[in-house]
């Protein structure tokens, strides 16, 4: 697929697609007329890179545990330095935290539906 229809499927801006082939993070075909020509996994790649992204992790991390996020999963020890595994565990307790609290967010809201709900419906 070319580029446009890949912004369309991920909501991704075209820029950004080209920001993320910069980086590394997606790798698409070349074309014999030199375009780009992205495959359909790549999808699946650039939703989970924008949530990634979303989450807070920047890029030089995403780019380094993008493969163990494939099925099969091929992890790779030989690059994990001691300042990516610290930023790993803060961005995974910042993560547990926001779940926490959109959890606890979600609750209030269907308590206050079922509320108003039930309350709707005894008139």
């Amino acid at each position: 697929m070319r580029i446009g229809e890949l912004s369309e499927r991920t909501g991704t801006p075209r820029r950004l697609l080209r920001y993320y082939e910069e980086q590394g993070l997606i790798l698409p075909d070349r074309c014999a007329n030199g375009y780009r020509s992205y495959d359909e996994r790549l999808v699946d790649r650039v939703l989970q890179i924008r949530g990634l992204l979303d989450a807070g992790l920047p890029t030089r991390i995403i780019k380094q545990i993008l493969p163990c996020l494939d099925k099969p999963r091929v992890i790779h020890f030989s690059d994990a330095t001691a300042e990516m595994i610290a930023t790993l565990v803060n961005e995974r307790d910042r993560m547990t935290q926001r779940i926490e609290c959109l959890t606890r967010n979600r609750d209030a809201i269907s308590e206050y539906l079922d509320a108003v709900l039930s309350n709707n419906t005894a008139r």
